[in-house]
């Protein structure tokens, strides 16, 4: 790759998980819209639930999600019965209307949980909500908690998938980020679950990382192939040390530079193809078999805050601090600080306090982003006939993005618009063309490769 090219499409942009993205949400959206809101959903709506869980006992120095360090248990008490009440306040409002179709617990640490309180959670949302007989109950562990208590809590409620972050097994890497987990940790974990009939293993790596190398990283590859994961994610590191303070532990005179993370992350995906998995999307693979890699091929890839999913639910129940969720209405989001958050729910509330009601031009631009990013195409008839007139500003903005690009990434085909297979690394740079926030506000983002 030339690395003009990579430089040219390097700058920060946005990584797209929802849009309008998080923020350009604002207070307009308030408990008592998302209240209207759960009111709103049909009978039998199918929902997607998404539970965060903000501590954990280490705190990895790479991590931009929203979580604290605890080396109590006790904060973690106090925050489940808050969760518990906020259960049942979603419950009173739309509980009975919905069908459970996934869960997925999220972090933070979830296995930070014990176990009592694992199986005491797991029992709680079953009886407030109606789950489905075939529901995906996913849980992202660190091994590090893992004990056979948890294995076991995990297993009776239902856990269907795991998802394991390795990020590299290098030890000068795992030193770096404060992150230190054996191979054979992770391999005594991966056995655990799929012991206990979980049929799914997802495992994340991460490019870009501090003393994070082409020797380095393949070598991590290699190890994760020999555990035959069904999925794998292989993200890039992003590194927002504006947003998140503990990243300012990392020397970024160590991390590699935009051509440097490209080459990574092209070593370690040329190694899980040649092992026999499909690409899907920009940064995960599944093997063919896979639900994942199924979506991919039938056009039927979805992309949502938890990545990239074979979810095909409209209503994605955020529960939590911090959470965001999903109706057909708009985005919510919840109090991020803990103390506020329980504070608000204990009170017998709701914690939103942000998000965004969608318009029909919102829709459409997310529907083309999110396309881009699943199908690296999109189609100008299907574009014209789901969202008709509205259509044709977004289809001259690729007709003219299109024309004007030298660098053959972008492209008209026929009827489609599609990303080449040179433009596929900065997919991302390519879907914030469509973006129509772009540029407002004074949010900053993580490099595009």
């Amino acid at each position: 790759m030339d690395r003009s090219l990579v430089e040219k499409y390097a700058s920060p942009v946005a990584r797209h998980t929802s849009y309008p993205t998080a923020p350009h949400f604002s207070a307009d959206v308030s408990t008592s819209t998302y209240s209207d809101w759960l009111r709103a959903l049909p009978r039998g709506a199918p929902a997607s639930l998404y539970v965060h869980i903000p501590y954990c006992d280490r705190l990895c120095w790479f991590c931009a999600c929203h979580t604290k360090q605890t080396r109590q248990y006790d904060p973690v008490a106090r925050y489940l019965k808050a969760l518990d009440a906020e259960i049942d306040s979603i419950a009173a409002l739309a509980g009975n209307r919905l069908r459970v179709t996934a869960l997925h617990f999220g972090g933070g640490s979830p296995t930070l949980l014990q176990a009592d309180d694992i199986l005491a959670l797991g029992g709680r949302l079953r009886d407030k909500f109606a789950f489905a007989s075939d529901a995906e109950i996913s849980v992202e562990m660190d091994p590090n908690d893992m004990d056979e208590a948890r294995f076991d809590a995990l297993a009776a409620i239902g856990m269907t998938r795991a998802s394991l972050g390795v990020q590299d097994f290098n030890q000068r890497v795992q030193q770096a980020i404060n992150r230190e987990q054996t191979f054979e940790q992770t391999k005594w974990v991966v056995d655990a679950v799929r012991g206990r009939g979980v049929h799914s293993v997802n495992l994340d790596m991460l490019y870009g990382l501090p003393h994070q190398t082409l020797a380095s990283i393949e070598a991590t590859t290699d190890l994760v192939l020999s555990l035959r994961p069904d999925r794998i994610a292989l993200f890039g590191y992003a590194h927002v040390p504006w947003m998140k303070k503990h990243q300012t532990m990392i020397d970024e005179a160590l991390l590699p530079d935009a051509s440097a993370r490209l080459e990574q992350a092209e070593a370690a995906s040329r190694l899980i193809l040649a092992a026999g998995y499909e690409a899907v999307g920009m940064d995960h693979f599944a093997l063919p078999e896979d639900s994942l890699a199924v979506a991919a091929r039938s056009g039927t890839l979805r992309r949502n805050f938890q990545g990239y999913t074979t979810d095909q639910v409209d209503a994605l129940i955020g529960l939590g601090a911090s959470s965001i969720g999903l109706l057909p209405q708009g985005y919510v989001q919840n109090m991020p600080a803990t103390g506020e958050y329980e504070r608000r729910v204990l009170a017998g509330g709701l914690a939103t306090v942000r998000g965004v009601a969608l318009s029909d031009a919102d829709r459409m631009r997310a529907w083309v982003i999110e396309r881009l990013m699943c199908d690296f195409s999109v189609s100008r008839c299907e574009l014209l006939s789901r969202f008709g007139e509205l259509a044709r500003a977004v289809i001259a903005e690729a007709e003219l993005l299109a024309a004007n690009d030298r660098d053959g990434i972008f492209a008209r085909a026929g009827n489609r618009f599609v990303v080449t297979d040179r433009g596929k690394p900065f997919v991302r740079s390519i879907a914030a063309h469509f973006d129509a926030y772009l540029g407002q506000g004074t949010a900053r983002h993580s490099v595009a490769v």
